[in-house]
């Protein structure tokens, strides 16, 4: 990609052309556009609650954001050359972007919506295994004791 490339020095290429202005739009573009359909179906995946479906592409959305970021940075710094050599791309550009947020932000709202479900399940479970492993007798503090106190919780132990 146009944007991940360096100079010899490791400092990021400066646009200085139409062609080079392009490039890096079309390059940040094809990278929202590449991860935006991941995000789609993930998001679809996890919706349905096929969450190891959902999450399969981890690694390759990994990779694709640390793009896009590295394509954000390349194209703030060279944002004036940008809108001088490319205007109308850039404002196209723009305008995915708006696009491209809304998914994230309908991914985000699912995954954590995913989440919420997934705890309240595991609190669940995890109050019924200790009310169940719990021992039965009486609560302290509800019996009143004939002798005018608060009495201890009864057990009866049927080992012996």
């Amino acid at each position: 990609m146009w944007a991940d490339q360096q100079n010899a020095e490791g400092a990021a290429i400066r646009v200085t052309g139409p062609t080079e202005a392009r490039g890096l739009i079309e390059d940040i573009s094809a990278t929202m556009a590449a991860l935006e359909k991941i995000l789609t179906v993930e998001t679809e995946h996890v919706r349905v609650g096929r969450i190891s479906e959902g999450l399969a592409n981890e690694s390759r959305k990994s990779e694709l954001t640390s793009a896009y970021l590295r394509g954000l940075e390349a194209l703030k710094a060279n944002a004036v050359a940008l809108a001088r050599f490319a205007p109308a791309p850039l404002e196209e550009l723009r305008a995915r972007h708006a696009a491209f947020a809304r998914a994230i932000e309908t991914n985000q709202i699912v995954l954590a919506t995913a989440r919420a479900v997934s705890e309240n399940l595991v609190k669940g479970i995890s109050k019924e295994l200790s009310r169940a492993q719990a021992p039965q007798g009486y609560a302290p503090g509800r019996a009143r004791s004939a002798y005018g106190g608060k009495s201890a919780p009864l057990l009866v132990s049927r080992e012996f």
